[in-house]
């Protein structure tokens, strides 16, 4: 039978694209294939895992001081449509191309080569600074339960974070050992940190009042957030983006607390590993995206319910700060053992998805090909100490500050183009049988890239050109290996030789 997408197969050059059958067909390579065992259940589990941390706890408290007030639960619920409409993208895709690799995978199938190196490249910087910088995090919260400031060890001028490494080097191993056990640890973890959270919902109602929450969206107030480089790019295009609290306070807080839900689209990463995908990761997607958002709405609202937002302005504000003013100081050291159990899940899917992005690019050849090889366990091992090694060295050792921005434009970038991606695949291939379909395209992946444009637009220029210096390092790295070892074009050359005879 021929191959409906084999025309596109054949497409010459940097754009070459790789078909939607070839990519199913490239899974069932013995030497590496990766084992089907899990259900939507743990999909959701994925999902929940890695979005709930920290930032719950954190990232709260700071926005309401600061940004947003008590309109921060607004903030929440924005940032929530524009993942929801990106997650209704990935749903479909994940659906269509059930392979490993996530948005790498599905740019490869639409937009050519050269796109899904660019998208792959970036993936792996996103899922290495995620998994180290919130690796530190962990850490940070392990000092405090222990009644130290944080595991470090002075090695000279050189601090070595003991805690992060160790976090990194044992969720390594259970990912090695297995993807159904990775997800059992993670449902223990998952099933603690929401227990303490609908704790501290419930206890914090005790102390809630309606007053607090007014002004809702209180006045505009002049910004310190700096210039230069540090400014937002839609500031410095606009010069009206400088300002905390108000419709704009409100807006750059959405930007701010999107960080909170990055980490639904790593479950399109494990597609491969799904036994029914078609049907099992959208309702993983979709599902993990509506449970995180009830609990930031629920947490944000009970939260400047408890204080007025003022007391909550300070650059160590957190949720324990609330619980401080009334008197229950025991509240730190339950929120802290819940931030544990919380960025233990978050370190754990991160890798999880780093690993099988560089398992589908080495696969294809795009990078060494010999490191997608599976072990007896159906998991990419050779790429999970290799991924290891490498964060446990950045958490170990850097001290990443404003490094950690990237883990933002990164994502949104690929979001864009797993949503403009659905419109194009919907003209090339309308043949294709979809376990899911996005209701009212182009209108909703429109949409969807017009949400993550401007949540983009919000982060600082020094980011962007951060992000443009990667992109950059990575076309030569495209150029001098990937384009030469690609299995997709020496199949073409396989493929066009006997045309010469």
């Amino acid at each position: 039978m021929t191959d409906p997408g084999s025309g596109n197969a054949r497409r010459r050059g940097i754009f070459r694209v790789k078909s939607v059958e070839q990519s199913i067909r490239d899974t069932d390579d013995p030497d590496a294939k990766l084992r089907r065992e899990l259900s939507a259940w743990d999909l959701t589990i994925f999902g929940v895992a890695v979005v709930v941390g920290a930032g719950i706890f954190t990232l709260t408290a700071r926005t309401a001081g600061t940004v947003a007030g008590p309109s921060v639960s607004l903030a929440f619920v924005l940032a929530a449509v524009a993942c929801a409409l990106s997650a209704l993208c990935y749903a479909e895709f994940a659906s269509t191309l059930p392979v490993a690799g996530s948005a790498y995978t599905f740019s490869y199938a639409t937009f050519g080569e050269i796109v899904a190196w660019i998208i792959g490249w970036d993936l792996l910087l996103e899922f290495a600074l995620g998994t180290s910088v919130v690796a530190k995090g962990w850490s940070q919260y392990l000092g405090e339960v222990m009644g130290t400031r944080s595991p470090l060890v002075h090695l000279g001028p050189v601090s070595f974070d003991w805690g992060a490494v160790l976090l990194v080097v044992v969720l390594g191993v259970l990912l090695a050992l297995g993807t159904k056990l990775s997800s059992r640890v993670s449902a223990v973890a998952v099933a603690i940190k929401l227990a303490i959270i609908a704790m501290v919902v419930i206890v914090g109602l005790r102390y809630f009042s309606g007053s607090n929450l007014s002004p809702y969206i209180p006045p505009s107030q002049p910004g310190d957030h700096g210039g230069g480089l540090r400014q937002s790019l839609f500031s410095w295009l606009t010069g009206a983006g400088n300002s905390t609290f108000g419709w704009y306070g409100l807006l750059a807080a959405a930007s701010m607390v999107f960080f909170a839900f990055i980490g639904f689209d790593v479950v399109a990463t494990t597609a491969e590993e799904t036994r029914d995908p078609q049907r099992d990761v959208p309702r993983g997607i979709l599902g993990s995206l509506a449970i995180v958002t009830v609990l930031y709405v629920a947490v944000s609202l009970v939260l400047t319910g408890m204080v007025p937002y003022t007391e909550l302005s300070g650059e160590d504000a957190t949720l324990a700060t609330a619980f401080a003013r009334h008197g229950a100081d025991w509240a730190k050291n339950v929120i802290s053992v819940g931030a544990l159990a919380g960025l233990t899940t978050v370190v754990m899917v991160l890798f999880l998805g780093q690993t099988r992005v560089m398992f589908a690019m080495a696969r294809d050849g795009l990078i060494p090909r010999r490191l997608a090889h599976t072990g007896p366990r159906g998991t990419p091992v050779r790429i999970t100490a290799i991924v290891g090694v490498v964060c446990a060295v950045l958490a170990g050792f850097v001290d990443f500050g404003t490094l950690a921005e990237m883990v933002n434009i990164g994502t949104l970038f690929a979001f864009m183009l797993v949503s403009l991606g659905v419109v194009v695949l919907r003209r090339t291939r309308p043949d294709l049988p979809r376990g899911f379909r996005v209701p009212w395209v182009p209108l909703i992946p429109i949409l969807a890239v017009l949400a993550c444009l401007w949540l983009m637009l919000n982060l600082s220029i020094e980011t962007w050109l951060r992000f443009v210096i990667w992109m950059a390092v990575g076309l030569v790295a495209y150029f001098g290996y990937g384009l030469r070892h690609s299995q997709l074009g020496a199949r073409e050359l396989r493929t066009a030789r006997p045309s010469h005879r």
